[in-house]
């Protein structure tokens, strides 16, 4: 079979992430977009195959789920959903409800991958699978979900990395947790109350949060986390590379997180 036409295998996509820098042990956060990545036999699988390959039976793999609540429309403006209509709303359940679509196929796979595990709260909650996993979907705070509480916090503080496999560079959620640290004026917040499911009945609560939709302040472009990693892949830090076909990058939760702090109190100072 010619080269140009040869698939990529979890043998050859576990060699490329080697290449690029993850090793043995690491706990990493992956975005993916699969179909950059060329034919892969076995597909997302063979994917996630490759990653925990080239972390090792020591490291760790962890993605954003977020939840596929479809409701948000029904909301009124103080983020409450009518009486009425709130029994025919399915929960927020960890063990079942779907990784929301936005971010691709990768979470999704991770999330139903036999051993994962996924945080507590709905719109900030990461699957992982791997030794650190348990420890860090663990007392995912339900309010400002994005902070030290939680497994972008925890990232930080094992000293993780974030892999974008062929993903935009303004896919990088770990930024939300610099946008929670950062001490800047004018922060948008979110409101709302959403169903979760706790000890087998359905409870509504409210959790409030740094607004992730949006610009977490007014001036800022909307896809100002592409500025911020580029900028900081100028700075020498942080390694692209290929795997099968995609242009990926590789970086540091330790060191982006406060290069993306500082970006936005030099620019928006409190």
């Amino acid at each position: 079979m010619p080269a140009e036409r040869a698939p990529h295998t979890r043998r050859s996509l576990a060699n490329d992430m080697s290449a690029l820098g993850i090793t043995p042990g690491d706990v990493l956060m992956a975005h993916a977009a699969l179909s950059r990545i060329g034919r892969v036999l076995g597909g997302p699988d063979a994917v996630i195959g490759a990653l925990r390959d080239a972390l090792g039976p020591e490291g760790t793999l962890m993605v954003y789920t977020d939840w596929n609540g479809d409701f948000d429309d029904l909301r009124d403006a103080d983020g409450d959903v009518p009486e009425a209509i709130r029994p025919d709303i399915t929960p927020f359940d960890p063990l079942t409800s779907r990784a929301i679509r936005d971010n691709g196929t990768l979470p999704e796979f991770v999330r139903t991958t036999p051993g994962a595990l996924r945080s507590g709260n709905p719109g900030a909650s990461c699957a992982a699978i791997g030794t650190r996993a348990q420890w860090l979907v663990a007392d995912h705070a339900l309010q400002y979900g994005y902070g030290e509480q939680s497994p972008l916090g925890k990232l930080v503080e094992a000293d993780g990395k974030v892999l974008l496999l062929g993903s935009p560079l303004d896919t990088l959620t770990l930024l939300h947790h610099a946008e929670h640290l950062a001490g800047i004026a004018g922060k948008r917040i979110l409101r709302k109350r959403d169903p979760l499911l706790e000890d087998g009945r359905v409870v509504w609560r409210w959790i409030e949060e740094f607004d992730t939709g949006d610009p977490i302040v007014e001036g800022l472009a909307e896809d100002y986390f592409a500025t911020i990693v580029s900028e900081f892949l100028a700075t020498g830090k942080g390694k692209r590379g290929t795997i099968g076909a995609a242009p990926s990058v590789l970086v540091q939760a330790r060191e982006i997180v406060p290069f993306a702090v500082d970006w936005l109190e030099s620019r928006f100072p409190r």
